[in-house]
């Protein structure tokens, strides 16, 4: 296959005067969405009715720094802009910052001296007619300290007019911190906030045809087909960064394949490469993954990428036919009804209806010793040794008061000398009321599974992390 990932190569395939999917804040490639309209106006216009404070608040890669560009590219000749976007750390850091900006090259002293050296100069710019705009980027990683000696730049002022306006660009964080209790000074200062929303499907099409026709190309002819945009727009999430780096790809991809048209195939193949779906697995494990505190989570082939399935789908079946057949092994070795082992996700098999409510009398007996003796894993499985137990292991279903500063965890230990998400879920099942396991309160009444229940429940999850052992 001629070698097509040469920039030029892929300009010249596609016929582009220059590569229309840059990292660079461009402002020739500037769209403006509804929400980036709406932004924009918001900053002109508080900057022009000398408001002081102004917020804008966005998801990283919305395009926050390019509409800022923008907004300084029009400020520029009524007023003296700054844009620091460089760690800062101190109140002297960014004091120092804007001193510098300023054209200021020998710092004074101490910060007052710096304050009153920073005073002179904005009452020089506003004799001038200019005003000051200092914009300050990623403003969400600002110390409270640095926050704070923003607030008392406000007091720079005038009987009409203040004589610097500050904007506060950062990621959602910084509406969190900006709306916290210590900060509640700042928070009343600032006068406009301004967000940035992702892009719909149909932004997201227009996003791409502005940015192709800026780089030269001809849009009689789609470059992306209706396919390759929704998926470009629904594992984009409608972040424009996204959008770039998968239209970026998707070229770079389809030249070396030769496409003319860039399809659902050369996408979906960007997508598994650059596996964007990753990104997501920790919120959706949060929200479907953990049923108990210390359970291990997997992720589900639902939510891989659908090139990623294709790679993995042989292997996850193979898996999953393992522990399909390993639950019915262990149900009819010990005697469970088939409804009693629930596979939780990925978790080893679960006492879900393994013995009758706590109203219906004692659980069924598990004997162990009736197991086969040819079976390596089930002779490799050790008895419980509840010898060492504390005086009040229990040897029936038994109802305990917690008493002040006891935890489920430390009980568990208490009566049946360890604790394991098996266990857990099983005084769950008995006590439906105990809706959080991590919080219970003194004087609460809890009912315990049997010890035998218990054993069996820790042999089970013996078995199946030796069965899980041997198949590594």
């Amino acid at each position: 296959m001629e070698n097509c990932l040469g920039k030029s190569m892929v300009l010249d395939y596609y016929k582009l005067r220059e590569q229309p999917f840059g990292v660079t804040p461009d402002s020739r490639y500037l769209f403006l969405s509804a929400s980036h309209q709406e932004a924009l106006a918001s900053l002109l216009y508080g900057i022009d009715a000398g408001r002081g404070f102004i917020a804008l608040i966005a998801r990283p890669g919305m395009g926050k720094t390019t509409l800022l560009f923008h907004a300084l590219h029009q400020l520029r000749s009524k007023a003296t802009t700054i844009f620091l976007f460089q760690a800062i750390s101190t109140p002297m850091d960014l004091l120092r910052a804007i001193l510098t900006d300023l054209g200021v090259r020998e710092m004074p002293g101490g910060p007052g001296q710096m304050q009153l050296r920073l005073n002179e100069l904005l009452v020089a710019q506003a004799r001038l007619g200019k005003r000051v705009v200092v914009v300050i980027d990623e403003a969400q990683n600002l110390d409270d300290s640095v926050l704070e000696l923003v607030r008392m730049l406000s007091n720079f002022e005038t009987s009409r007019e203040k004589l610097i306006q500050i904007i506060l660009s950062g990621q959602p964080e910084l509406g969190e911190k900006i709306a916290s209790p210590e900060l509640v000074q700042l928070r009343q200062r600032i006068s406009m906030f301004a967000c940035l929303d992702p892009f719909s499907s149909e932004t997201t099409e227009l996003y791409i045809d502005h940015r192709l026709r800026v780089a030269g190309y001809d849009l009689q002819t789609p470059l992306f087909t209706t396919e390759a945009l929704a998926l470009i727009s629904q594992h984009s999430e409608g972040i424009p960064r996204n959008i770039n780096n998968l239209c970026f790809n998707s070229l770079s991809l389809g030249c070396a394949l030769k496409r003319k048209a860039i399809d659902g195939d050369v996408v979906r193949e960007v997508v598994a490469d650059l596996d964007l779906g990753r990104w997501r697995t920790e919120t959706s494990l949060r929200s479907e993954g953990r049923g108990l505190q210390g359970a291990p989570a997997f992720l589900s082939i639902a939510s891989a990428p659908p090139m990623l399935v294709g790679r993995v789908s042989r292997l996850a079946v193979a898996i999953a036919a393992l522990l399909i057949i390993g639950g019915a092994v262990f149900a009819s070795r010990w005697g469970f009804p088939k409804a009693s082992v629930q596979m939780n996700r990925g978790h080893t098999p679960l006492l879900a209806a393994a013995g009758p409510s706590s109203n219906q009398g004692p659980p069924p007996t598990v004997s162990v010793d009736s197991a086969p003796q040819e079976d390596s894993v089930a002779s490799s499985v050790a008895p419980v040794d509840t010898a060492n137990q504390d005086q009040r292991v229990v040897t029936s279903e038994t109802t305990i008061r917690v008493t002040p500063g006891e935890t489920l965890r430390g009980i568990c230990v208490e009566n049946f000398g360890s604790c394991n998400p098996q266990l857990l879920q099983e005084i769950n099942r008995l006590n439906p009321r105990l809706s959080n396991l991590d919080h219970i309160e003194a004087g609460q009444k809890i009912l315990l599974p049997s010890s035998t229940a218990k054993q069996s429940i820790t042999q089970l999850q013996g078995r199946a992390s030796l069965a899980e052992r041997a198949m590594q």
